[in-house]
C-alpha cells in the first residue's frame, strides 16, 4: 500500500473492513439461530439439531441451502414492488447500524482505525435512527401482502416499535449525560477507568435505565415475551405469512441481526464496550498492540454472547403477553420510569458537578 495515496488507502481499508464485518455478522446471525435451537432444546430436555455435521454445526448451512433452493412464491394479489422491497429494507437497516459500532480497542494503520467502520460524532443517533427505519420493512410487508393476518401483524409491529422506541431512547439519555457525548467511542472510554466498577450499569448507577433498555429491546426486536406481531396462535406467522424462499430468510436474518445490534448497543452503553471487567489489572499480559486489541475484541464478543444467551433464556421461560398488556407496560410503566431516571441522573450530576 506504500504507493497508494491517503484517500486510496482509506477507501481500500474501508471496503475491507465492511467486507470482513459483513461476513462475520452474517455468520454470527446463522450461528445465533443454531445456538438458540440448541439451548432451547437443552432447556426443554431434548437435543436440538444434531444430525448435520459434528454436533449439528453445519445445520445453518443446510437451512440456508434449503431456503435458497425453495420456490419463490409470489401471490397474485400482492403489491409486487413493495412486496419485494420490504425484506430488503428490513435486512439492510439491521445490518447498516453495525457500521458505527466500535468492536475493539482503537488500532490505527496509516491513520485508519481498523476496529470501527465509521467513527461518527453522533454514532448513537445513527444507530437509533437506522433501527427505527427497519419498521417500514415490516409495515410494508404486511400491507403489500394483501392478507389480513399479515396486515394485523405489521400494524401490531408498527405500534409496538413506536411505543417502545420512546422508552428505549429515553433510557439512554442518562448514559449520554454522564459521558457528555453521542460518540460511541467516547461513551466506552468514559467507562474504562476501573473496570466493572466504572461501567454505567454499576458505577454510573444506571441499572434502572438498563432494565428499561432491556425490556424495550425485547419489544423492539419482536422477541418473546413481546413477539405479538408474529403470534402463531393468532396470526399464522404474522407479517411474513405470504413470504417464502430467500425473502422469508431475509426477514429471519433481520430479526437475528437486530438482536446482535441491540446486544452491541447494550454492551457499549452500559457494560464498557470492549473494555475488560478487571480494568487495567491484566494489561501486563497483553503486551503489544495486537494482543491488546485481541483481548478487547474477546471481551466485546463475550458480552454480546452473554446477551444473546439471556435473549434465549427469556424466550424459553416467559409466556407471551396479551396485546393490551404489552402497550400498557410500555406507556404506563417503562416511559414514566425512564423520565424519572433522567431526572434523577441530572440531579446527581448537578450535585456532584
Amino acid at each position: 500500500m506504500s504507493h497508494l495515496s491517503p484517500f486510496q488507502t482509506f477507501l481500500l481499508l474501508s471496503i475491507l473492513k465492511i467486507a470482513v464485518v459483513l461476513v462475520i455478522t452474517l455468520t454470527a446471525v446463522a450461528y445465533t439461530v443454531l445456538l438458540e435451537r440448541k439451548v432451547l432444546g437443552r432447556m426443554q430436555n431434548r437435543w436440538g439439531p444434531s444430525r448435520v455435521g459434528p454436533f449439528g454445526l453445519l445445520q445453518p448451512l443446510a437451512d440456508g441451502i434449503k431456503l435458497f433452493l425453495k420456490e419463490d412464491m409470489m401471490p397474485l394479489a400482492v403489491e409486487r414492488p413493495l412486496f419485494v422491497l420490504a425484506p430488503i429494507i428490513a435486512l439492510s437497516c439491521a445490518l447498516i447500524s453495525i457500521a458505527v459500532v466500535p468492536f475493539g480497542a482503537p488500532a490505527y494503520y496509516r491513520g485508519v482505525n481498523l476496529t470501527q467502520i465509521a467513527d461518527l460524532n453522533i454514532g448513537l443517533l445513527v444507530v437509533l435512527g437506522i433501527t427505527s427505519i427497519g419498521v417500514y420493512g415490516i409495515a410494508l410487508s404486511g400491507w403489500s401482502s394483501n392478507n389480513k393476518y399479515s396486515l394485523f401483524g405489521s400494524l401490531r409491529a408498527a405500534a409496538q416499535v413506536i411505543s417502545y422506541e420512546l422508552a428505549l431512547g429515553l433510557s439512554l439519555v442518562g448514559v449520554v449525560m454522564r459521558a457528555q457525548s453521542l460518540r460511541l467511542r467516547d461513551i466506552v472510554d468514559s467507562q474504562g477507568a476501573h473496570g466493572a466498577f466504572s461501567w454505567n450499569v454499576f458505577g454510573g448507577l444506571q441499572i434502572i435505565a438498563f432494565f428499561i433498555y432491556l425490556m424495550a429491546a425485547y419489544a423492539e426486536t419482536n422477541r418473546a415475551p413481546f413477539d405479538l406481531p408474529e403470534a402463531e396462535s393468532e396470526l399464522v406467522a404474522g407479517y411474513h405469512t405470504e413470504y417464502s424462499s430467500m425473502k422469508f430468510a431475509m426477514f429471519f436474518m433481520a430479526e437475528y441481526a437486530n438482536m446482535i445490534t441491540v446486544a452491541c448497543v447494550a454492551t457499549l452503553m452500559f457494560f464498557g464496550g470492549a473494555s475488560s471487567p478487571f480494568g487495567h489489572l491484566f494489561d501486563g499480559f497483553a503486551n503489544g498492540v495486537v494482543a491488546h486489541v485481541a483481548f478487547s475484541i474477546f471481551w466485546f464478543v463475550f458480552k454480546i454472547f452473554s446477551f444473546i444467551l439471556l435473549y434465549i433464556w427469556v424466550r424459553a421461560t416467559l409466556p407471551r403477553f396479551r396485546y393490551d398488556q404489552l402497550m400498557s407496560f410500555g406507556w404506563k410503566f417503562l416511559l414514566p420510569i425512564a423520565m424519572v431516571n433522567i431526572l434523577a441522573t441530572a440531579l446527581a450530576l448537578a450535585y456532584h458537578g
